[in-house]
């Protein structure tokens, strides 16, 4: 019998180590997920409150800073489609935490998915603040208004395929 009462604490110390390793990404991920909306929240508003709607103001050669708004998803794609927006993003970040809660333990799959989840719900704050999204940054050649939020949504896609692309390849 005491060979079954030694392995209790063991087996428990397993067992919570485990725990740590699956809530460890979770956590990262939610950190990251916090810094992108505060950050990009932080940097809207700065601009609505320095910028009029429509004025352009050179930050570095062939970068702008404007106040515009955006009714569609990153970078002005499907503009005025609030219902067919709103099903993209959350069909999106639905496969996302599914892909995430499968393959946590993938290394650094929890930056891009913080990225991704922060950068939609940054925006998502501003439709439900304002009826649309906030955008400051403008490149030359035509290329839409951005901001942070697109930012990290576009960096987070590109990580992900990296993290997918290299957990595939040390598979093999």
């Amino acid at each position: 019998m005491p060979a079954v009462e030694d392995r209790a604490p063991i087996e428990r110390r397993a067992r919570s180590a485990g725990a740590r390793r699956l809530a460890g990404p979770w956590l990262r991920a939610a950190l990251v997920l916090g810094v992108v909306v505060v950050v990009d929240q932080l940097t809207k508003r700065a601009v609505e409150g320095s910028i009029v709607q429509g004025e352009e103001r050179r930050l570095l050669p062939g970068v702008q800073l404007v106040d515009t708004r955006n009714h569609g998803i990153a970078f002005g794609f499907l503009p005025g489609s609030d219902v067919g927006v709103t099903i993209a993003i959350g069909v999106a970040l639905l496969a996302l935490l599914v892909y995430f809660a499968l393959r946590s333990a993938t290394p650094l799959i929890w930056l891009p998915t913080g990225m991704l989840i922060g950068g939609a719900i940054g925006n998502v704050v501003d439709r439900i603040r304002a009826g649309s999204v906030t955008d400051f940054i403008k490149l030359p050649l035509g290329w839409p208004p951005f901001n942070l939020a697109d930012m990290s949504i576009t960096l987070g896609v590109v990580i992900l395929f990296l993290v997918i692309d290299h957990s595939r390849h040390a598979q093999r």
